[in-house]
């Protein structure tokens, strides 16, 4: 695979983001994912400012290739974290959930790469007007957090591309290289994965989960939680309660005291799998094992580049045909 503007930006061997997931994302599988040749992440959206800490020095400790850490805006402790990124000298920081004027001069003033999630070119725009370096175009199929417009990744990549010109992450549902070719053929230039590294033996994430969410059907997640921030879902117990409230019509304010505190921790990190909020990409059903991460990246650029070659002879073919 050649040098494109995304791994050229980040200084990363291959153009493969994982994904700053809560409960999922910490030192051992960014440091992994980075010393295999993507990007790796630590996810500061569950972690507590002196904890984010710990994770990225224990980072730094355990790999020499560039890392990063995603960073919801909305973080109620945003100030206390950005300061600690700031001071370890984070080299790359992924914003999502807010605005990226708020943050991104600063961090690009301290040499920083800044990348922002967006769910529609609307927003893509604004991004760029903020003066990020990358845009991350996340589609409906993806677990955790997604964009109330529900807009498909691969609906979602080509308008984003005729939107802006700056380098394009696609993200939501792709697990697998010829998922990325197909990314690729639609104008992105690198993928961000959060799913299929979420499953992984590095991931932090309990054994109970990722052995549920390796055993799903088709059909098994559903964006949920409309109302207050919309999560796609393994539907279990808490599910059926969440669906219980929204279908007789609860308020927001409902929804959040059955959410109460700590819920995705509970289902991800402790796996609860009954009363726990279980958070997973709609690919989860594809993937049927827990490997490395190091594997995950080998697999996908091996899947990736036999795509692309298939595809080329299949062009070759039909020009020798006519």
């Amino acid at each position: 695979m050649n040098i494109n503007r995304i791994s050229a930006l980040f200084g990363i061997r291959y153009p493969i983001i994982q994904a700053g997931m809560v409960w999922c994302s910490g030192w051992k599988l960014a440091a992994a994912v980075s010393n295999a040749g993507g990007l790796g992440l630590i996810g500061a959206g569950s972690m507590h400012p002196d904890t984010l800490r710990e994770h990225i020095q224990k980072c730094k400790a355990a790999t020499r290739k560039p890392f990063g850490v995603n960073i919801p805006l909305m973080y109620p402790q945003i100030e206390e974290i950005m300061q600690i990124v700031l001071g370890e000298k984070v080299p790359v920081v992924f914003t999502s959930a807010g605005n990226p004027k708020t943050w991104t001069a600063t961090l690009k003033a301290e040499g920083i790469k800044v990348a922002h999630v967006v769910s529609s070119s609307r927003f893509a725009v604004k991004s760029a007007e903020a003066g990020v370096d990358a845009i991350v175009a996340e589609g409906f199929e993806a677990g955790g957090h997604n964009g109330r417009e529900e807009t498909t990744t691969f609906t979602l990549i080509p308008q984003v591309r005729d939107a802006v010109d700056l380098p394009l992450i696609a993200a939501g549902g792709i697990a697998s290289g010829q998922a990325m070719a197909a990314a690729f053929a639609l104008g992105a230039e690198g993928v961000q994965v959060g799913t299929r590294f979420a499953l992984t033996e590095e991931s932090s994430a309990s054994n109970a989960f990722k052995q549920r969410c390796i055993s799903l059907n088709e059909g098994d997640t559903i964006l949920s939680l409309k109302k207050v921030s919309p999560t796609r879902l393994i539907k279990n117990e808490f599910y059926q309660q969440v669906q219980q409230l929204e279908d007789r019509g609860a308020t927001s304010e409902e929804l959040r005291e059955l959410l109460g505190r700590g819920r995705s921790k509970r289902g991800i990190f402790e796996g609860d799998l009954s009363e726990g909020e279980l958070e997973i990409g709609q690919i989860a059903s594809h993937i049927k094992e827990i490997i490395p991460a190091k594997q995950v990246i080998e697999e996908m650029i091996g899947q990736y580049n036999q795509t692309v070659h298939r595809l080329s002879q299949s062009a070759i073919e039909e020009q020798l045909a006519n």
